[in-house]
Order: structure tokens, then sequence, then C-alpha cells
């Protein structure tokens, strides 16, 4: 009989590939149950379609998610830094506050469920590699530098706390950002261009449906249990990613290099905490490339994509970004 994996965000980019990967699995070692916010959505009925069992939960409502939990041999949690959120609901909490909050949620529902082996997605907490940096701009009253990591990488500690039997699974930037958030763009001079303040050091990125590939070679070795995996697709630079997609598109792409301080200025929401991150990737581009060992990973996951994998995949939409 199949085991069976609660996933969480099943119908979202890392829930959703861990799902489709565990339903295409030949060896059936895994069965699915989808937990979703709205069980009727087309995303969860697709599920339904190929063979998971979709149910109702909310990482708001702890209830919910112990249901969810009960009988599940593991489960894998993500929480959602960038979920749309009224201002009300912003007004209560940070987003960082509700990872936090959400994360214990489900640490405390594993436990009460007995799950045997959960995947937690996390990140570093840069606060570790900025401290005491005043030229990094604190967020969230001071708590902060970059709160969509640090908050996940303060959450770590309380899947220990609860006594669940925990991978910690790091991930990184989404190749799938290039056609969705950080889709070339047209300069003044009409050139379409990507943008972020990394200098000529590597970006780390990873296709979202790796890490579903990655999250199930997890669930597969219950050896990792208590172990952090971090995971990539590839380290390339500005102008190596501005290549491959040059040929993936069929027009020129350019990698254009603002300093962090100026892309502090930019006028989008988050400026301040996007320029920390990638502060961030360039100024520990050793220790986050080198934690994240291409190798290692493709011998978890044989089917790893690299970028230009990924973009030969995904040309079409890559153009279509483009209209």
């Amino acid at each position: 009989m199949s085991k069976l994996i609660a996933v969480v965000g099943a119908t979202g980019a890392q829930g959703g590939a861990l799902a489709r990967a565990i339903l295409a699995d030949p060896s059936g070692e895994f069965a699915v149950r989808a937990l979703t916010r709205n069980p009727d959505s087309g995303a969860a009925q697709d599920l339904a379609a190929a063979g998971a069992e979709v149910v109702a939960a909310d990482l708001d409502d702890e209830a919910s998610i112990r249901a969810a939990f009960d009988g599940a041999y593991g489960a894998f949690v993500v929480t959602n830094y960038w979920a749309p959120l009224t201002p009300e609901e912003e007004a209560v909490r940070t987003r960082a506050e509700m990872e936090l909050a959400q994360a214990e949620t489900a640490a405390r529902a594993a436990r009460d469920a007995g799950v045997q082996h959960l995947v937690w997605s996390t990140l570093e907490d840069t606060r570790l590699f900025f401290a005491g940096r005043d030229d990094v701009p604190s967020l969230d009253d001071g708590r902060y530098k970059v709160p969509h990591f640090d908050a996940k990488g303060e959450a770590d500690e309380l899947f220990t706390k609860y006594g669940v039997p925990t991978t910690f699974l790091r991930t990184t930037f989404y190749f799938d950002a290039f056609t969705t958030t950080m889709p070339p763009t047209r300069n003044a001079d009409g050139v379409l261009t990507i943008t972020f303040p990394m200098g000529d050091q590597r970006l780390s990125g990873v296709a979202s449906d790796d890490i579903g590939r990655s999250a199930l070679a997890v669930f597969k070795h219950p050896d990792l249990v208590g172990e952090t995996v971090s995971v990539a697709g590839d380290h390339l630079t500005g102008d190596e990613y501005a290549a491959a997609l040059t040929d993936a598109i069929g027009e020129q792409v350019v990698y254009h290099a603002p300093t962090v301080e100026e892309y502090r200025t930019y006028p989008f929401p988050m400026a301040v905490e996007m320029a920390n991150m990638f502060q961030f990737y360039a100024e520990n581009h050793d220790e986050f490339t080198g934690d994240r060992n291409l190798a290692k990973v493709r011998e978890l996951n044989p089917e790893l994509q690299s970028f230009a994998t990924w973009v030969t995949k995904h040309r079409d939409e890559l153009k279509a970004s483009q209209n």
C-alpha cells in the first residue's frame, strides 16, 4: 500500500510540482493528499483527476491542517510569503509573522498526527551573514534583513522544538520567474533586458518542477531526517542568463546590473527587501552556491534541469511573456 504524503500548497509552484512528481512516479511508493484552500479550483480538480486526494486545508486554520495530516506518513510544508493579502490582513501581522505562525501550526499538527517524515521548504537566515551591518537596511521594525528568507530560517527551529522528524529543503531563485515576475523588459533603446544587482557574481536558480522532484527523492531517503538539503539547477552570472534567454527567445537579451543602492530606490513594492536579497546572493555567493552542489543535487534528482534545458523547454512561454 502506498504511503500517504500530505502536500501543503498543492496547487502552488512547489507543492504542485511535488504532487505531480508523486503521481508520475512509476514506483507507486507514495500517494498524494493535496491540501488547498480551494478544492474547487481548476488546479485542484486537475490533481483529483490525476489521482490525488484533494482536501480543504489552510495553514491559518490549525484544525484543518491537523485533520489533513491525519494518517499521513509524510508531509510537505511550504508557506507563501507572497500570497495576496488584504490591507486589513497586512495590518494584523507582517508577512514574516504570518510565515512563522503558519510554520508553527504545521509543526504542531505534524507532531499531533504522528507524521514520520516532514519536508520543510526553507531558506537561509540572512541575519547570520549581515550581522551588525548598517549598510543593509533592516526591515519589519528592525527584526529582519530579508524577511522572506529570515522568517523561514527562523522557523526551522520550530520543527525541532516540536520533535517533528524533518528534512530542511533549502531552495533558491526560480527559473520560472523569467516567465512571470521578472520577464525580460525593453529598455529605453528597445532592447530586451533583465535587471538585478548581482554584478558579475553567480545567481543560483532552479526550476520549480525540480524542487518537487527533489522533495520526492528526500521522502525516499528517511536517512535524510534531521539533515539540510540545498538545491539548485544552475549557478550563472547575469550575462550567462541573458545569453541563454537570447538563444531561447531568438532576440538579443542583455543584462543590466544596477548597484544595490540604486535597486533599493526602484518604484515597486518590496524593492528594498529584494535589493537586500540580491546583496546576500552576491556577497555570500561562494557559500550559497557551494551548499548547492549541482552534482549532489543531480544524484538526488537525476532529472535536474540546467537553465539551458529549462529555457529550451519553456521557449514558447518566454516568447509569450514579451507580448
